[in-house]
This record gives C-alpha cells, sequence and structure tokens, in this order.
C-alpha cells in the first residue's frame, strides 16, 4: 500500500515537474519573441526591404522635405514671426517706489507718530507713451522682412530643385552608359571568340587577335568608370535627399527621354518675371526698404512720458502727475532716416539687377537647349541608324574575310562613339531643360 501511495506521489510530482517546464519554455520563447520584434523595430523599415527606387518627382519631393540646409533656411521665417511679435510688443509700465526721511541714524525715532508726521513714501506708476505710430511701423517693417525672408527660401527651394535634378540625370546617363558597355562587350565576346577560333587555326595572326582582346578591356574599362560615375552621382543625389531619407543602396527609376519644348521665349520671359523667388524677393526688399524708412522717420518723433505718484507726507495723502518730453534740437534720427532713403534707392537698384538676370537666365537656358535639341534631331535624322548600319557592313564584311582587322575595329569605335554621344546629347538636353525650368521658376512649363 505504502508503495501505491509512494508511486502517486512521484507521478504526481512529475506531472507537477513537466508542467513547470512547460511554462519555463513558454515564458523563454515569448521572452525571444518580445526581445527579436524589439530588434526588428529598432532597425529602419528602408533598410529591411529591397533598395528603393526613386522618380524625379519623388526625389525632389523627398529633398524639398529632408534637406538639412533647407530645414535650416526655413527656420529663418520662424525667427522672423518671433521678431514680429517683439515688435508689435508695447513699452511695459514702470513701478516707482520710494521712502523718504527715515531716522536710520537715531533708530530710536522709529515710532508709528514720526513715520507718520516727518517721513515721507511715494509709490508711481509711470508708462512711455509712443509717437508717431511707433509700434505699427515696427509690426510693418517686421512683416515685410518675413515675406522677404519666405521669398528667399523659395528660391533656396528651386536652386535645391535643379541641383537635384541634374544630378538625377547624371545617374540615368551612368546608367545608360553601363547598359551600352555591357551590351558591346556581350556583343563583342562573340567576336573575340571568333578571333580565338580563327588564330587557332592559323587564319590571323596573334597581333590581330590581340587587338581584338584589347578593345574588348576597353569596353570593360569603359563599364567601371561609368559605375564609378554612377556611384559618385548617387551619392552626391542621396546628400541633397538626406542621408536617413533613403538607404543607403537607393537607385533611381527613369531613363534619359527627350521631351519636346513647346513656349516660345518670350512667353516664358513674361512667366519667369511673374515667378521667380528671387526677383520676388528683390520686389519685396524694396517694399521693406520703404518700410523702413517710414519707421525711421517715426523714431524721430519724440514720446511722452507719463508718471502718476500717490504720496504719503506728514500724515497727509497726495497725488502727482508728471510729464516728461525730450525736446528734439540735436538728434530728429535725420542719420538713419537719411540711411534708409539710400537703402530704398539701393533695394530699387537691385530690383533692376535681378529682372535683369531673370531674363538673362532665361535666353541662356533657352538657347542651350535649343541647341541641345537640334543636336538630337541630328542624331535621330540618321546617323544612329547609320553608325549601326556601318558597323553590321564591317562585321559580315571581316567575318568573310572582304575587309581588314583595323577597319571593323574603327567601325566598332565609331559605332560606340556615336550611341555614347547620343546618350551624352540627351543628358545635356534633359539638364537643359531643368535649367530652363530653374530659370523660369517653376516646373510646369506652358
Amino acid at each position: 500500500m505504502s508503495y501505491m501511495i509512494e508511486g502517486a506521489n512521484g507521478l504526481s510530482q512529475l506531472k507537477d515537474f513537466r508542467q513547470c517546464r512547460s511554462r519555463s519554455l513558454h515564458l523563454i520563447l515569448t521572452g525571444c519573441i518580445c526581445v527579436a520584434l524589439g530588434l526588428a523595430a529598432a532597425v529602419p523599415s528602408h533598410a529591411q526591404g529591397a533598395p528603393t527606387r526613386v522618380t524625379l518627382e519623388q526625389a525632389i519631393d523627398l529633398a524639398l522635405q529632408h534637406n538639412p540646409a533647407l530645414v535650416a533656411e526655413r527656420t529663418l521665417i520662424l525667427q522672423n514671426q518671433a521678431q514680429e511679435i517683439t515688435a508689435n510688443l508695447r513699452p511695459n509700465p514702470t513701478l516707482g517706489a520710494d521712502a523718504q526721511f527715515l531716522p536710520f541714524f537715531n533708530p530710536s525715532n522709529f515710532t508709528s507718530t514720526y513715520m507718520d508726521n516727518s517721513a515721507q513714501f511715494d509709490v508711481g506708476i509711470g508708462y512711455l507713451f509712443e509717437r508717431g505710430k511707433k509700434r505699427q511701423h515696427r509690426l510693418a517693417a517686421a512683416k515685410d522682412q518675413t515675406s522677404v525672408t519666405q521669398a528667399q527660401v523659395t528660391d533656396f527651394e528651386r536652386s535645391l530643385t535643379f541641383n537635384v535634378s541634374q544630378q538625377f540625370v547624371a545617374v540615368l546617363l551612368a546608367q545608360a552608359t553601363i547598359d551600352l558597355a555591357e551590351k558591346d562587350v556581350g556583343s563583342f565576346k562573340q567576336t573575340v571568340d571568333i578571333g580565338q577560333a580563327q588564330y587557332k587555326a592559323g587564319a590571323i595572326s596573334e597581333g590581330d587577335y590581340l587587338m581584338i582582346k584589347l578593345q574588348l578591356l576597353q569596353f570593360q574599362s569603359d563599364i567601371a568608370q561609368a559605375k564609378l560615375a554612377k556611384v559618385t552621382a548617387l551619392a552626391t543625389l542621396h546628400q541633397f535627399l538626406g542621408y536617413a531619407t533613403v538607404p543607403d543602396d537607393f537607385d533611381v527609376d527613369g531613363t534619359l527621354t527627350y521631351e519636346q519644348l513647346h513656349s516660345g521665349l518670350d512667353t516664358l520671359k513674361a512667366l519667369a518675371l511673374k515667378t521667380r523667388p528671387d526677383l520676388l524677393a528683390a520686389q519685396r526688399n524694396v517694399t521693406a526698404s520703404i518700410s523702413a524708412e517710414k519707421l525711421a522717420e517715426a523714431n524721430g518723433k519724440v514720446d511722452v512720458a507719463g508718471t502718476v505718484d500717490y504720496s504719503h507726507v506728514s500724515d497727509a495723502n497726495a497725488l502727482s502727475f508728471f510729464v516728461s518730453v525730450p525736446l528734439p534740437i540735436f538728434n530728429k534720427n535725420q542719420g538713419e532716416i537719411a540711411r534708409t532713403k539710400a537703402v530704398i534707392t539701393q533695394s530699387q537698384a537691385q530690383q533692376t539687377a535681378a529682372s535683369d538676370q531673370v531674363l538673362n537666365d532665361v535666353l541662356t537656358a533657352y538657347e542651350t537647349l535649343h541647341t541641345n535639341d537640334q543636336i538630337i534631331q541630328l542624331y535621330q535624322s540618321g546617323y544612329l541608324a547609320d553608325s549601326k548600319t556601318s558597323l553590321d557592313i564591317s562585321d559580315y564584311a571581316y567575318h568573310r574575310g572582304a575587309t581588314s582587322l583595323l577597319d571593323f575595329l574603327d567601325a566598332e569605335r565609331t559605332y560606340r562613339a556615336t550611341q555614347l554621344a547620343y546618350l551624352q546629347s540627351l543628358a545635356a538636353y534633359m539638364t537643359a531643360l531643368e535649367q530652363l525650368r530653374e530659370a523660369v521658376g517653376t516646373r510646369t512649363l506652358p
């Protein structure tokens, strides 16, 4: 009977041990899962997936949202708005108090009778009354300066947009160059294999075979250089977008394309004079200079300081009123008024210079785009097809012994140079189009 009881107790203890071990394993697994989830949350989401590919418009939006230099520039607007608050503040009133004829040297006289009949106590409130609407002019000048800063920040955005677009096109050109070189390597390897077979069969000399191999080396070198150019352009683009915005292995999404411009020069000039933020900043600076001159004139007006005092003297209570007005005999703020008038003349000249610069930028960008457009048209009119036909003829003739190796390699180099020049012309055209958008001040051209 005792053995049965002991056996039952043993089974019960074994069951409890298994349940305890099961609960421990469950807790351990739960902890591991929580740790894994915490580590996964600590890793940036963009680093967990495939490399991010961004289009041009996405790249511009990311730069306008996250570029550190632009974020710093935008704080200038907040600083100016804080200065508006300061400019609109009224003067603080002043509180004054004094006690006179206190018997410090005769302490025994510190009695209520002496304090009521012999000591004097004064409490007063003073306020500076500004004349000439100084506060209103201060606020107007501060708001005008904020408006200038807003236009300057917009102009910074314009320059940043062009820089992003320029680097984006540079990445596209590098990728197109890589694709072209890899395609040339793939097709030319067949020529190398044929040359090797001809060399072993004694159909060509070793020198001819080595010339073919060296041409392949040039293609492979071009691939390496194009990859380096792409890495460099991507790094610069990454800096414009902000390093925390996209992963390190991000890439661009797009191709070199030809987009014809339909707007005339006069239309673009008229649009630029309306939309260019640097010209708008110059125009607003004239307004701000006029506001500063009005503020200088207002500051030349004298202010009135008034004070009301309550006095307790010899058991008598009284009120006193004081008014203080400076006499504008010498200082009428005439120096600052003269300076602000000169600033108005300066800002007006700067506005004219900014307008001339806008027109010059549009003209230069338009002519650059027009020249690149003519080059694109030349290639598309038949030169690209002619270079491919010339290469096909040379390749057919060389493999049948109808032309020399030098002629074949020369046709190969001419074809590749023509294709590469066309890609570079496309990139130059796209860059010129972005430069025209920058010159006009908007990405939407009529």
